[in-house]
């Protein structure tokens, strides 16, 4: 578990040191695991079984790739989903808030070094630049980071009741920093999902009054994004760039939204021959590089070659509609569980997890984006885990 703290912390900071911890808790299950036992005190979580039955697609998908080497890499890919039952085995629900919180300080550090850059207080590191002051990921990763340390600190200022209002305070002041430094960094998806980020909240708290939810979402939303677009330079400028490339897509098809039009339409193509089991689980590059030959929509992007920038149209073209039932099973599991557990954190938190990954994915293939997975995968699994009967399975074995 203490291990599970330090995954959270580093996670936001370095690929290494989130791969190493996990890695690490992998390990050492291994050597003392019982298997016998672990498998029956998860046998039962909706969960894992979605998680399992989203690998065998990958892995049965394999039969029909004509590039097993890329199938291969694919499957590796998304193996690390298997982190969910394995850290759902470790997780205590005493321990849930030092998870938060460490993930909370990691990324308060990444702020506080994003604003250094950006008033040119630290020196540029990594990627960042003084237009996008992003030292340690992407605008791609980053902001959707910041999207979910946001609604945590927004759910322990709105829903719990028992920490003191110094604390409060305190994770107030972060939210309002931590939506200014969003605003000043160019990820239009993360962007994107902050607002439906407070659109869930204003109806997590007002859950019985739909007309009022409604109002003040609309209220928040129009007073935020016009706050934003009007004081931040970088903001309006991708706001402006996307209208004007989606009003004209054919003459910007390199352009950031025309890339993603045009593949999709490249992918569609795709799509429409094999609905429903797809091309396999390693020919997305190969099927889309024809097609893109038959569109006459070539596009010279490497990374959109092997993944349109759309984790539905990517699951559609490789498994067809058989692998978007199984992706969709994994969040209806997730909804499913917080619906009927008794607990309100895993009613705010495990609703609104899915809502933003499902929002989000249409933009970019955030699942198979390794950081942004192993976000979703590690949240998930101190969410979604079954405590009450974890704790009952375990004492009916000690008796």
């Amino acid at each position: 578990s203490y291990l599970l703290m330090l995954t959270a912390f580093f996670l936001p900071l370095t690929v290494f040191g989130g791969n190493l911890f996990a890695v690490l808790i992998f390990l050492l299950w291994l050597v003392k695991a019982d298997f016998k036992t672990d498998f029956y005190r998860l046998k039962d979580n909706k969960l894992v079984i979605a998680v399992l039955l989203y690998l065998l697609v990958h892995v049965v998908a394999l039969l029909w790739t004509a590039d097993i080497e890329s199938g291969l890499w694919t499957l590796k890919k998304q193996l690390k989903f298997l982190f969910i039952p394995i850290f759902m085995l470790f997780v205590k629900r005493e321990h849930v808030k030092y998870y938060i919180l460490a993930f909370l300080a990691s990324m308060s550090l990444s702020e506080i070094w994003s604003y250094g850059i950006f008033f040119e207080l630290l020196p540029l590191y990594g990627g960042a630049t003084l237009i996008d002051p992003i030292p340690l990921m992407s605008h791609i990763t980053y902001n959707p980071f910041l999207t979910i340390a946001i609604y945590f600190l927004s759910y322990y200022v709105l829903f719990d009741h028992s920490i003191s209002k110094l604390k409060k305070f305190t994770y107030g002041f972060f939210i309002i920093t931590m939506s200014i430094n969003m605003f000043i960094t160019g990820g239009r998806a993360g962007q994107v999902m902050y607002f439906a980020m407070l659109v869930v909240l204003i109806f997590q708290y007002f859950p019985k009054n739909a007309f009022k939810a409604s109002s003040a979402s609309l209220f928040v939303l129009v007073i935020t994004s016009s706050t934003f677009y009007l004081n931040s330079k970088i903001f309006s400028d991708r706001v402006d760039s996307a209208v004007t490339e989606l009003s004209d897509y054919k003459n910007h098809t390199h352009s950031s939204t025309g890339m993603r039009i045009s593949s999709a339409i490249n992918s569609w193509s795709i799509i429409k021959e094999h609905p429903v089991i797809g091309v396999g689980t390693g020919d997305y590059k190969n099927e889309f590089i024809k097609a893109s030959i038959k569109n006459n929509l070539k596009l010279e992007d490497k990374l959109v070659i092997h993944n349109p920038h759309n984790m539905y149209v990517l699951i559609l073209v490789q498994f067809g509609l058989l692998g978007l039932a199984a992706m969709l099973y994994l969040f209806y599991a997730q909804i499913k569980i917080a619906i009927n557990s008794n607990e309100e954190f895993v009613k705010k938190i495990g609703i609104a997890l899915p809502l933003l990954y499902l929002l989000i994915m249409l933009s970019d293939s955030y699942l198979m984006v390794h950081m942004t997975g192993l976000l979703f995968i590690f949240i998930s699994s101190f969410v979604y885990k079954d405590y009450e009967a974890d704790k009952q399975y375990r004492l009916k074995k000690t008796e």
